[in-house]
């Protein structure tokens, strides 16, 4: 009976380790999985709380802390050797510490500055192939001291907590890159027209400013970032005869310009994953009350991604100056988004844009 007992323990602790791990690894941003690590690695070992100690140059830092004074606690800086933090990170040894006041490794400051009082703790170093990142943390087990096997919990999650934190970074790289990409394509484009020079930049700040303060969470702000600044690669396609046209577009003209938007769309979509940007490239000419291009969707219809960027992208292209025309003043610009207001832009966009302006945060 004790015998299935035990069995029946380990296979609900098998289990809970193996539903942790799925949703550590269930996210590639960096924060997120710090967050949730740390989080789930008390709950694991029925503690009170949990630090994800990382390692640098100077030596180790709180990235993540649970628990009472979890916040004071990321502000302390270890030295190297300093604490059991530090003993385990010299040593790369695990070491379970059942009374940590009576043991000269053990360093007071953390417990002092945040007002947490460690009663027993079990600390293991963060690898990842063979390199030592930092070390884990786990403090004041609920139902008694830490167990030899704890160890072996606790340095299971963190080899799957190295692994997500490298392939977060290896993410973040391959966005950064893929960033840099899509601003050169931009740049490149620009080139076509030295009047537009900067205007990318400007339509990218503005639509940013705007998503801030609308409450996009953060994956719309992203496709919105990549939308604006591809708004208008599809005037690749359009031929210098019209895109850099010294005159007023006639009507066969202005039909070709408007393929911009569409051809855009098209030639993103070969990249995959970026249904938002091509949204938000695809419809930044609707019109709010419709009759816009190229499908004519009015109000709540057009995805707000798009709606944000036409009205940074008309507010810049109204205060620039071009061959044809000279520049608007930002009140004179201001008046005319004003009366576009529900016709042809979202009035709440327009509404964040002039609030914005007010404050100083434009031009």
């Amino acid at each position: 009976m004790a015998f299935q007992t035990t069995k029946k323990k380990e296979s609900g602790q098998i289990r809970k380790i193996s539903e942790i791990v799925a949703l550590i690894n269930s996210s590639l941003e960096h924060d997120e999985i710090v967050e949730r690590a740390v989080e789930y690695l008390s709950g694991a070992l029925n503690a009170e709380a949990a630090s994800l100690i990382l390692m640098d140059e100077e030596g180790l830092y709180f990235q993540v802390a649970t628990g009472k004074g979890g916040t004071v606690v990321k502000k302390i800086r270890l030295g190297k050797g300093e604490g059991i933090a530090g003993w385990v990170a010299e040593r790369i040894e695990p070491l379970i510490v059942n009374n940590p006041y009576s043991d000269p490794r053990f360093s007071r400051r953390a417990d002092d500055e945040s007002g947490f009082r460690t009663r027993n703790l079990i600390c293991v170093p963060l690898m990842l192939r063979d390199e030592l990142k930092g070390v884990i943390e786990v403090m004041n087990r609920r139902d008694g001291d830490f167990q030899p096997g704890d160890i072996e919990v606790l340095q299971c999650l963190s080899n799957s907590i190295a692994v997500s934190l490298e392939n977060a970074r290896l993410y973040r790289e391959m966005k950064e890159t893929f960033q840099t990409m899509i601003e050169v394509l931009a740049e490149l484009i620009e080139l076509r027209d030295s009047y537009t020079g900067g205007h990318t930049e400007r339509v990218k700040t503005y639509s940013l400013l705007i998503g801030e303060r609308m409450g996009l969470d953060s994956r719309t702000t992203e496709a919105l970032r990549l939308a604006a600044v591809l708004h208008d690669v599809g005037k690749i396609g359009v031929r210098d005869s019209i895109l850099l046209k010294n005159d007023s577009l006639d009507d066969e003209e202005y039909r070709l310009m408007s393929m911009h938007a569409e051809f855009g769309a098209k030639v993103l979509e070969k990249v995959g994953n970026l249904d938002q940007v091509i949204e938000g490239v695809r419809h930044h000419h609707e019109r709010y009350g419709g009759g816009g291009y190229p499908d004519g969707l009015k109000g709540e219809e057009i995805p707000v991604i798009a709606r944000i960027i036409s009205v940074a992208d008309t507010f810049d292209a109204m205060t620039t100056t071009r061959p044809y025309r000279t520049a608007l003043s930002p009140e004179e610009a201001i008046r005319e988004l004003k009366e576009g207001a529900g016709r042809q832009f979202d009035p709440r966009v327009v509404a964040i844009l002039i609030q914005a302006y007010r404050e100083g945060r434009l031009l």
